[in-house]
C-alpha cells in the first residue's frame, strides 16, 4: 500500500512536474498484467485464484511455471514439471500467507538458452542483454544468479517492441523493460527495470544517457 499510496502523491504534482514513469500509469500496469493486454506476444498464461483451473491448465500443458503476481527478482517462482508432486501444496501455502492471484504460464524450454531484457525508452528497443539461468535453476534473473551475456534485437524482439511501443508511449511510461523467451513477451516492467550496467559493458551503450535526452525533450516541450 506505500508503493501504491506514493503513485497518488506523485499524481499531485502532475502535470507541472514530469514523473518517470507516470505514476498513475504504472499504479494501473502492474507488470504481470499489463503484459496479458497483448496475449497474441505470450505464451498460454493463466491469473486466478481458482485452484481447479490451475489444475486443468497443468493438465493441458503439463510442465509449467508458477510465480506470484507482485513479485520480483525472481523470489517465488516455480516449475512445475509433469511429474512434480508439490503443485498442490505450493498452492495450499501461497493462498494461506496472500488473497493475491498466481500467474501461472507454459513452460518455454527456451529459457534455458536464455531470458532477454530489452530496455524500451518512450516506446523504442534501446538495447538489450540475454541473461541465462545457472544450472539446475529455473530462473534467469540475475539477482539469483542468472549469467549476463551480449544479445543482439533480432526480427521477432523488435517485432514485439513494435507492437507494444505505441502503448507504452501514450500511458508515458518512458523508461521500460521487456522480457522476452523465444518468441514470447512474458513480463512488461515498468518499475525501475535493470539491465543498463550490462548493455553499457556489453555493447558500450549507454541508455541512462538516451532516457535523460527524452526526459529533458518532454521537459522543454512542457515549457514551450
Amino acid at each position: 500500500m506505500a508503493y501504491i499510496t506514493a503513485t497518488h502523491m506523485l499524481e499531485h504534482i502532475q502535470p507541472g512536474t514530469l514523473i518517470v514513469n507516470d505514476p498513475a500509469a504504472v499504479r494501473n500496469a502492474p507488470e504481470k498484467i499489463l503484459v496479458t493486454h497483448f496475449p497474441d506476444l505470450m505464451p498460454p498464461t493463466l491469473i486466478t485464484w481458482d485452484v481447479n483451473a490451475i489444475r486443468s491448465f497443468r493438465a493441458e500443458y503439463r510442465d509449467i511455471i508458477v510465480k506470484p503476481l507482485f513479485g520480483n527478482g525472481g523470489a517465488g517462482v516455480f516449475r512445475i514439471k509433469p511429474d512434480d508432486e508439490n503443485l498442490a501444496s505450493l498452492l495450499e501455502m501461497h493462498f494461506a500467507r496472500s488473497r493475491e492471484p498466481l500467474m501461472i504460464q507454459r513452460y518455454e524450454a527456451a529459457v534455458r538458452q536464455g531470458d532477454k531484457r530489452i530496455i524500451l525508452v518512450d516506446g523504442e528497443p534501446a538495447g538489450a542483454i540475454n541473461r541465462v539461468p545457472a544450472a539446475g535453476e529455473a530462473r534467469s534473473n540475475m539477482h539469483v544468479g542468472g549469467r549476463p551475456e551480449k544479445s543482439p534485437l533480432t526480427k521477432r524482439d523488435l517485432e514485439i517492441c513494435a507492437a507494444i511501443g505505441p502503448t507504452l508511449r501514450d500511458q508515458g511510461m518512458i523508461f521500460v523493460g521487456i522480457d522476452v523467451i523465444g518468441d514470447y513477451l512474458t513480463e512488461i516492467n515498468v518499475t525501475s527495470p535493470t539491465g543498463l550496467q550490462e548493455i553499457a559493458r556489453f555493447d558500450g551503450v549507454h541508455i541512462e544517457k538516451t532516457i535523460w535526452d527524452r526526459i529533458e525533450e518532454k521537459v522543454a516541450a512542457r515549457a514551450a
